[in-house]
């Protein structure tokens, strides 16, 4: 029996009984005095488990939680993906945060992590060792007006933005109506109104200069509309006018595609020779063009004519680099 299933058998001999001896507990469990108090010790200290000796009873009990304390609860067996994902990913985001007003209040959630990490009857360390999470794709975490952002977002006021133009080389300014933040692809983007462009766009929080909260109150979105617009195309680029790409994948590169999730609204097939066939809904192709290129040949534009012709230039180009 590992420590796991000693947890969860010494929950339920308190559970279906008034008060349980030590003597039951250690004949139960198989277990020495010496382990059975180390158990006990980390469900009270680690699991916040409502456990007392009672010493007239001669045995242990559960008694009853004090209003605010921390909930009791016990371990899940071993972790699913996206809980050993969003456990890992929680503390690696903590471990960022750099010493500030918060650190007091992060610790106990740090210590939180860890014991529900490790409440398995393997050490957090040895999880950590042997289960990696790795960001890539990232750009600068540097993001110097995140909490400007932040604060007119959530206090519904207008920003004004410098906001560097990574396409054309420029620095714009403009002022926007912030809706919401996204976090997309280990990046963080802003959703907003763009009073210049009168559109709602969406601005990479890395390639803002400049940040300042204006008194005017900011215009509100309807979610619907925003999912409408930008959820819509592909990737983070939004636009009404939706036009709908056409691939086809080599079977032997289809038995990784196939598993992959490039747009909710994506349709997909096979064809006869065993290629896959995958259609996605895009309003513009900068994003489109990135994951279609890095598969190479492995991947045929079919449709519409124009993509397939930015395509085919853009592989064109690096051919000829390699020919020179």
């Amino acid at each position: 029996m590992d420590r796991t299933e000693r947890f969860y058998r010494i929950d339920r001999l308190l559970r279906d009984n008034r008060v349980v001896t030590i003597d039951r507990f250690l004949d139960d469990l198989s277990v020495s005095r010496a382990t059975f108090k180390r158990d006990l010790e980390y469900m009270r200290d680690r699991l916040n488990a409502p456990i007392e000796w009672d010493r007239e009873a001669g045995g242990y009990r559960f008694v009853e939680q004090h209003s605010g304390a921390p909930e009791y609860e016990l371990p899940g067996l071993w972790f699913n993906e996206s809980e050993i994902l969003a456990l890992l990913s929680m503390e690696s985001l903590l471990k960022e945060i750099e010493p500030g007003l918060l650190g007091p209040r992060l610790e106990p959630l740090k210590a939180r992590l860890s014991s529900l990490i490790e409440s398995t009857s393997h050490s957090a360390d040895e999880v950590r060792k042997r289960i990696r999470v790795l960001h890539m794709g990232s750009r600068s975490r540097d993001i110097r007006f995140f909490e400007q952002i932040a604060l007119a977002l959530m206090n519904r006021r207008r920003l004004h933005l410098d906001y560097f133009v990574r396409s054309r080389d420029e620095l714009t300014h403009r002022d926007v109506s912030p809706q919401r933040l996204v976090h997309y692809r280990d990046n963080w983007y802003l959703d907003a109104w763009c009073h210049s462009a009168e559109a709602v766009r969406s601005f990479a929080l890395d390639a803002v200069e400049g940040a300042r909260v204006l008194d005017e109150s900011a215009i509100e979105v309807p979610e619907d509309d925003l999912d409408r617009l930008l959820g819509a195309g592909y990737g983070i680029f939004s636009g009404e006018k939706v036009q709908w790409a056409k691939l086809r994948f080599s079977s032997q590169r289809a038995r990784w595609v196939a598993a992959e999730e490039w747009h909710p609204q994506q349709r997909s097939s096979f064809d006869e020779a065993g290629r896959y066939i995958l259609e996605v809904p895009y309003s513009q192709d900068p994003e489109l063009m990135m994951d279609i290129l890095k598969h190479g040949a492995e991947v045929e534009v079919l449709s519409p004519p124009e993509l397939r012709e930015r395509v085919a230039l853009q592989l064109s180009a690096a051919a000829h680099q390699y020919r020179a």
